[in-house]
């Protein structure tokens, strides 16, 4: 089931993207992840994090699996998938809700600095990569790609 945040719902959150970038297979290493989510996030700063995005939730069992933002501009920030519910369609279900809510507010396109773990995953929802960069955290350098998507 894929529903909109609701008041409250930033620890849950917190802990999903926490999981997602510490816990299952990936692509960067263990000090890249490290350097990525040092801690989890603490929720009433992440709570104010999401506050500026729509943002929908996939839950299953009334159980945050994951999440994705968007921001007016068509910016997916944060898309994150629990380990254990990766390949499940879930990360399809969270882009059809973005783009439907998109399309609500007359966004004409997406767009997102998508991580490896994510690039495969919005490539198959129809996101191209614009461009390949490369940010530094705590001495490593986490590879990604600016990818977008037009609705129009």
């Amino acid at each position: 089931m894929i529903r909109w945040t609701e008041p409250g719902c930033a620890p849950a959150l917190a802990e999903v993207m926490f999981r997602a970038v510490r816990e299952g297979e990936s692509p960067y290493s263990e000090a890249q992840r490290a350097a990525w989510m040092p801690a989890r996030p603490e929720p009433a700063g992440f709570a104010t994090r999401l506050a500026g995005y729509d943002c929908a939730v996939a839950e299953a069992e009334g159980l945050a699996q994951g999440f994705m933002t968007l921001a007016r501009d068509g910016y997916i920030d944060l898309a994150f998938i629990l380990p254990q519910a990766r390949g499940c369609g879930i990360f399809r279900a969270l882009v059809d809700a973005i783009v439907a809510r998109a399309r609500l507010h007359d966004i004409p396109r997406l767009w997102t600095q998508a991580s490896l773990m994510a690039e495969p995953a919005f490539q198959a929802t129809g996101f191209q990569v614009i461009q390949r960069e490369s940010v530094q955290r705590s001495g490593q350098h986490l590879p990604r790609a600016l990818m977008e998507r037009h609705l129009t």
